[in-house]
């Protein structure tokens, strides 16, 4: 219940993590760093699953399956790759009681293993396009994690496609993030900026890297998913050639593009409250739930009027639960549905029947509203789709209120001032409260690894992006060094 979550005024961190165990969502593992999704985290995962394979089978790809393991030597074909991965690789050295002969990496990826079968595959520009998508786990070997947001071991979907023509290419790219930022949006509410990632932050192997990135409510960003432009380098790698339209040969063009289990961390910091967990309607397993008020001498009459609304809400084709149980209090009940996030609650007690009337109550704003109990239905519809568009408009005002341009790196300084934090026991960073404002900071950048790298050391701070349709009249001096400007950057400290 509501006692059991640490404020957000007093650690972000651990009010996140208290979410996350309270609302059972996840729990850790016994292997450090991974992670144990719950049923309840599971089923927003499955409907955020749903609704994305939707989008995707809409623009015409498919799914298939590829192996985890994959051969060592074929993510040294792509030498930026292997380097770009090197260090979070876990590797099979041994199976069935006996040394390989050859050691086996588990996934981080699968583009390596996707282009030794697409060389098979492909033979002249008939068999182009190939667009296929993957749902999979991987595994990263990150150092310090935080469920959901960064652990070992993850679910994704990872899109890979191969095109005759880089123009094909490069469109598939922008498309699949448009995807992202729509799905973003209009089902997850959440804001978004999508750009392109600098040389720098790009995926190891790619031509380039865009992204979209959101705002969470310490301020800090999250890349909420990203898309690749692989150019012909796996092509090149994997010696992919197909026979060109005119009889010649040529390599394939490629893209992959991915968003995992991170996108639920996302939803939790960006919507959620003291209370505990708050979704938006589309992702909730149960829409309302029903609580009946009853004492001993009255509780078969308030149970059947309470299950009249059950049925209607489910005849409205609503998802509902009904709470029967009577070995807790109203009062204990309604702060345990909070902490789980349920859109709508609905009391009804001896009161309410007696009027034919419940009480509606509003899980992201507690609002609460006395309703006729024929009009329960078309009010708990009218409510989801209001807060379906309240979470995203809130949560935009909120991002565009923490944004700011600035015009020098004084004025970056004082944006982000210094981050505090420490590592817990289990290797959680907590952080303590910032001496700035932070957010988003756009500005001027000069394209410039080196004042790029030099931010990072000293204020851990990153370019998340060069966001599209701002990238007109950059003329200018860079925020970070003073050297001329070639782009317009959204800086941020991100997860």
């Amino acid at each position: 219940m509501a006692e059991k979550i640490t404020p957000r005024s007093v650690d972000y961190s651990q009010w996140y993590i208290d979410i996350v165990l309270n609302a059972k969502l996840a729990d850790y593992s016994p292997v450090k760093g991974c992670m144990v999704i719950r049923p309840r985290g599971y089923a927003i995962w499955e409907r955020l699953q749903a609704e994305l394979d939707r989008r995707f089978k809409a623009t015409g790809h498919q799914n298939a399956y590829f192996p985890m393991l994959i051969p060592m030597s074929f993510l040294k074909k792509e030498a930026e790759h292997v380097e770009g991965f090197s260090p979070e690789l876990a590797v099979v050295t041994h199976g069935g009681g006996e040394k390989l002969e050859e050691p086996l990496v588990i996934r981080p990826t699968s583009e390596t293993i996707i282009w030794s079968k697409y060389r098979d595959w492909i033979q002249s520009w008939r068999d182009l396009p190939l667009l296929y998508n993957q749902w999979a786990n991987v595994v990263r070997w990150e150092k310090r994690t935080r469920l959901f947001l960064r652990t070992a071991e993850f679910l994704w979907q990872e899109g890979h496609t191969a095109h005759e023509t880089k123009e094909e290419a490069v469109k598939e790219t922008e498309t699949m993030l448009e995807v992202y930022r729509a799905f973003a949006e209009e089902y997850l509410c959440l804001p978004v900026v999508a750009g392109r990632k600098s040389d720098a932050e790009k995926f190891a192997g790619a031509v380039a890297t865009y992204s979209i990135e959101a705002m969470m409510q310490d301020k800090k960003a999250l890349q909420a998913g990203t898309s690749h432009f692989l150019g012909q380098n796996f092509a090149k790698a994997f010696d992919v050639q197909y026979q060109t339209r005119d009889g010649g040969l040529d390599y394939v063009w490629a893209t992959s593009w991915g968003v995992s289990t991170r996108l639920l961390g996302a939803i939790i910091m960006t919507h959620s409250d003291d209370k505990g967990l708050v979704l938006p309607p589309s992702l909730a397993s149960e829409e309302v739930v029903v609580v009946p008020i009853f004492k001993t001498d009255n509780k078969a009459a308030v149970l059947e009027y309470a299950g009249k609304v059950v049925d209607a809400l489910k005849a409205d084709g609503r998802r509902v639960v009904f709470d029967t149980d009577d070995s807790s209090s109203p009062g204990w009940k309604f702060a345990e549905w909070e902490m789980r996030g349920v859109p709508i609650r609905i009391e009804a007690g001896p009161k309410d029947a007696a009027n034919g009337t419940v009480v509606m109550v509003r899980r992201d704003t507690g609002e609460k509203t006395f309703v006729k109990v024929d009009e329960a239905p078309a009010k708990a519809r009218e409510t989801l789709a209001a807060m379906q568009k309240d979470l995203l408009e809130k949560a935009r005002a909120f991002q565009d209120a923490n944004t700011k341009d600035v015009a020098d790196r004084d004025e970056l300084v004082s944006f982000f001032g210094k981050e505090k934090g420490k590592l817990d026991a289990d290797g959680e960073l907590h952080e303590g409260t910032a001496e700035a404002p932070g957010g988003f900071a756009r500005g001027l950048w000069c394209g410039g690894r080196d004042c790029e790298a030099k931010l990072k050391a000293d204020m851990k701070v990153t370019i998340r992006n060069l966001p599209f349709g701002r990238q007109d009249g950059c003329d200018g001096a860079c925020c970070l060094c003073g050297a001329p400007a070639k782009h317009r950057a959204i800086f941020a400290r991100s997860y």
